[in-house]
C-alpha cells in the first residue's frame, strides 16, 4: 500500500498574511495621516470649530494632545536619567569637552547656513510686499530676551518644574505644570558630574540610576508603538481647527518658509551629510520617524524621545555622547523655529511697514538667529523667536499678529527640520570624532524605530553598560556593543 503525500499550498498553511511593508512604523505613520487628514476634513465641513468642536473633532482634539501628553512625560525622567548615565559613561571617552565644544560649534554652523538660505529668500521673493493685508494686528504676547535666559537657567526646584494658575469666568481654577528642558538638562549635568566625583560611594545610585533608564525606555517604547494613532489625532485637529484656507493672502509668505525649510532639509542636510562620507538615503531612512512624528506632534520637546533613539539605533551615535547632544539641541538647535522662520518673517514685516533694512540689520538678523535659541530655550516657541529678533531690530511687534493665524501650518514644517538638525550634528560629530558606528549607520532598515528593548542584549548594538564595540575607524565607541 502506498501512501500519498502532499505538499500543503502556503496559502493553505499560513493563511492571509499582510505584506512585510504594511507593518513597518513608517507605513503605519504615513497611513495615519491619511487617515487623520480625511477625518479632519470631515470634521471640518461638519461645522466642527476650534471654539465650538462638534463630537468627531472633539475626539480628534483628545487623542492628539493626550498622545502629546504621554509623550511629554517620558522627556522628564527620560532626560535626567539618560545624561546622569551619559555622564558616567563618559569616564571612558577621554575627548568629552571636544565632543561637547564641537557640538556647540556645528549647531552655530548649520544654523548660520540655514539664517542666511532665509534671508537669501526674503529678499528674492518679497514675502511682505502686495500682501493686501490692511488691518494692523496687535501682538501682546511674550518676547524673548537674554536676561530672561540667563535667569532661566537657574532652576527653581530640583526636577525644573513650574506651576501656572488660572481662574475661569465660573471661578474654577485650574493649575498647569510646565518643565523647562534646559533647567532639567542643567541639574542632570551637576548631579552625573558630582557623581564622577564621589566615585565609589556613587556606584549604588549610579546603578539605580541605569535601572530607571531602562524602565523608561521600555515605558518610552510602548508610547511610542500607538504613535499612529496619536498621528491621527494631531493631524485630524489640525486640518479640522485652522485647514488649509487659513493660508490666504499670506500665501507668498508661506511659500518662502516652506521652500526655506525643503532647502535646509533636502539640499543643505544631505550636502553635509555626503562631505563627511556618509550615505545620505541611510541618514534619512534613520531620521524618518522622528521627523514623521515632529511634522504631526509640532513639539521637538514631545519628539525627543524618538529623536534620541533613533539617533542611536539608527544613526550610530554611542548612547553616552547622544544622551547629551540631543537633548541640548532639542533645546538650543532650531534651524527651522530660530533660523529660517525669524529671518523671513523679520523680512516680511519690515517689507509690510515699508521699512528699508541695510546690510548692518542683516547681519544682526543672522546673528540674532545664531545665538537667539538659546534666549528662548526657557520658553521654546517661534513667536517668541521672532519678538527677540523684531525687538533686536526695531520693528514692529505688531507685525507678529500678522502671522499668527497661519503659524500652526508653519510650525509642523519648522518641527520637522528642527529635529532632523537636532540628528544630524551628533552624527557628523561623531563621525569627525571617529567615534560613529558606521555599520549601524549602513545597517539595513527593518521599519521600526527602534528595537524592544526585552531583547537579547547582545542583538542590541547600542545597549549601554555592556561594554564597548570598535567602530569603523577601530576606535572604542564608550556606551555600545557590539
Amino acid at each position: 500500500m502506498t501512501t500519498q503525500t502532499s505538499t500543503p499550498s502556503p496559502a493553505g498553511k499560513t493563511g492571509f498574511r499582510l505584506p512585510a511593508w504594511a507593518g513597518s512604523f513608517g507605513f503605519q505613520i504615513i497611513a495615519a495621516l491619511i487617515v487623520g487628514l480625511g477625518l479632519g476634513l470631515l470634521a471640518k465641513y461638519t461645522g466642527s470649530t476650534k471654539a465650538s468642536p462638534n463630537a468627531l473633532g472633539a475626539t480628534l482634539q483628545t487623542i492628539g494632545s493626550s498622545y502629546v501628553s504621554l509623550l511629554q512625560t517620558a522627556v522628564v525622567p527620560l532626560i535626567f536619567t539618560a545624561v546622569v548615565s551619559s555622564i558616567s559613561n563618559l569616564r571612558q571617552v577621554s575627548n568629552a569637552a571636544k565632543l561637547a565644544w564641537n557640538t556647540l560649534l556645528w549647531f552655530a554652523i548649520t544654523s548660520l547656513i540655514a539664517v542666511l538660505i532665509g534671508i537669501g529668500l526674503g529678499v528674492l521673493l518679497q514675502p511682505g510686499a502686495s500682501t493686501g493685508i490692511t488691518q494692523e494686528a496687535k501682538y501682546s504676547g511674550k518676547s524673548g530676551d537674554w536676561w530672561a535666559f540667563l535667569i532661566g537657567l537657574f532652576p527653581k526646584n530640583f526636577l525644573g518644574l513650574g506651576a501656572s494658575s488660572t481662574v475661569a469666568e465660573s471661578g474654577a481654577v485650574t493649575t498647569a505644570v510646565s518643565f523647562n528642558v534646559l533647567q532639567i538638562l542643567v541639574i542632570a549635568i551637576a548631579v552625573g558630574v558630582a557623581a564622577l566625583k564621589v566615585g565609589k560611594a556613587a556606584e549604588p545610585f549610579l546603578t539605580l540610576n541605569a535601572s530607571a533608564l531602562a524602565v523608561i525606555q521600555k515605558v518610552l517604547w510602548w508610547i511610542i508603538r500607538i504613535a499612529p494613532l496619536g498621528t491621527v489625532g494631531l493631524i485630524g485637529n489640525a486640518v479640522a481647527v485652522y485647514g488649509w484656507d487659513t493660508i490666504g493672502s499670506l500665501g507668498k509668505f508661506t511659500f518662502a518658509i516652506y521652500v526655506g525649510l525643503a532647502l535646509v532639509l533636502f539640499v543643505v542636510y544631505p550636502v553635509l551629510i555626503r562631505t563627511h562620507g556618509l550615505s545620505v538615503k541611510q541618514y534619512f531612512s534613520g531620521v524618518w520617524p522622528a521627523v514623521q512624528l515632529a511634522f504631526v506632534s509640532r513639539s521637538s520637546v514631545g519628539t525627543l524621545p524618538l529623536t534620541q533613539r533613533v539617533t542611536e539605533r539608527s544613526l550610530g551615535v554611542p548612547r553616552a555622547y547622544a544622551s547629551f547632544a540631543v537633548p541640548l539641541g532639542a533645546t538650543t538647535k532650531m534651524d527651522g523655529c530660530a533660523a529660517i522662520y525669524p529671518a523671513i518673517s523679520a523680512i516680511f514685516v519690515a517689507q509690510f511697514f515699508g521699512i528699508q533694512l541695510d546690510f548692518s540689520q542683516y547681519l544682526l538678523i543672522a546673528l540674532v538667529s545664531v545665538l537667539g535659541s538659546a534666549a528662548t530655550a526657557g520658553t521654546t516657541g517661534a513667536v517668541v523667536m521672532l519678538t527677540l529678533t523684531l525687538s533686536t531690530l526695531g520693528l514692529p511687534l505688531a507685525g507678529v499678529g500678522l502671522l499668527l493665524a497661519i503659524d500652526p501650518i508653519l510650525d509642523m514644517g519648522r518641527t520637522a527640520v528642527n529635529v532632523a538638525g537636532q540628528a544630524l550634528v551628533p552624527t557628523i560629530v561623531a563621525k569627525r570624532q571617529g567615534i560613529l558606528n558606521e555599520t549601524l549607520y549602513n545597517a539595513q532598515r527593518n521599519g521600526d524605530p527602534f528595537a524592544d528593548d526585552s531583547t537579547d542584549a547582545a542583538t542590541d548594538p547600542s545597549a549601554d553598560d555592556a561594554g564597548a564595540s570598535k567602530g569603523a575607524n577601530g576606535r572604542e565607541l564608550a556606551g555600545t556593543k557590539a
